[in-house]
């Protein structure tokens, strides 16, 4: 199994000064869910090098049991350190992508033709795509092989409008994730708020939040047995 990973290589919060970047557990749970499951993981971002840790992921409240075994794991570290430049990367080479979230991707690949183009060749080749909390916002532009947005008819979740208020950051971010599913065609649902929910339609496969990042992992997994 060779998964490639995308991460954000966007650091600013909007306006507030304050950084951002991907959600740790976002990247560690599925990580290592599919490393120890023999899976070969490479890791890119739209600029290359350094992923953007987003700070709010690495506070003493919202460590994990793998976000644990990240802060131990020196080789993940380099990963994350030097990460590949994703208009190198061709879907061809890897059997799916995942995006984790964090608040970054609202900025960069929501937008980011190169990784709208990789999306849309995974899918076009039938491998799964998973992505997981702020993640889908990197569907925004994304065509499926009808030429109609990619979630247009697909059973989708993602970050939800409320969890968004309760972090107090919908009048910073760029556009809601579960209002531009819903405006791009999906059948968005979602759990409530924080609760662990993922759901599949055919190759692709969404989550709604941080503690939904295992679920998307198992569904990966098991779309490629």
């Amino acid at each position: 199994m060779k998964i490639l990973f995308v991460l954000t290589s966007h650091d600013q919060l909007g306006d507030t000064g304050k950084k951002t970047g991907f959600w740790v557990e976002e990247f560690a749970a599925p990580y290592y869910a599919l490393l120890d499951k023999g899976a070969t993981i490479t890791v890119a971002t739209p600029k290359g090098g350094q992923a953007p840790i987003d700070p709010s992921s690495d506070t003493e409240d919202a460590q994990t049991k793998d976000t644990k075994r990240y802060k131990e794991d020196k080789a993940a570290q380099d990963v994350i350190a030097n990460t590949k430049v994703l208009s190198d990367l061709d879907a061809s080479d890897f059997d799916a992508v995942f995006y984790p979230g964090g608040h970054g991707p609202l900025w960069d690949l929501a937008n980011d033709i190169t990784s709208v183009k990789l999306i849309e060749a995974f899918n076009e080749q039938e491998k799964p795509i998973a992505f997981v909390c702020h993640a889908p916002a990197a569907l925004k532009r994304v065509s499926g092989t009808d030429g109609n947005p990619l979630v247009k008819g697909k059973k989708v979740t993602g970050f939800t409008n409320s969890e968004e208020e309760a972090v107090q950051l919908t009048n910073v971010v760029p556009f809601l994730v579960e209002d531009m599913l819903q405006e791009n065609g999906g059948i968005y649902s979602k759990k409530e708020d924080w609760a662990a929910y993922a759901v599949q339609d055919g190759n692709l496969i969404t989550g709604q939040n941080p503690a939904s990042s295992e679920l998307v992992a198992e569904k990966l997994l098991a779309a490629l047995k």
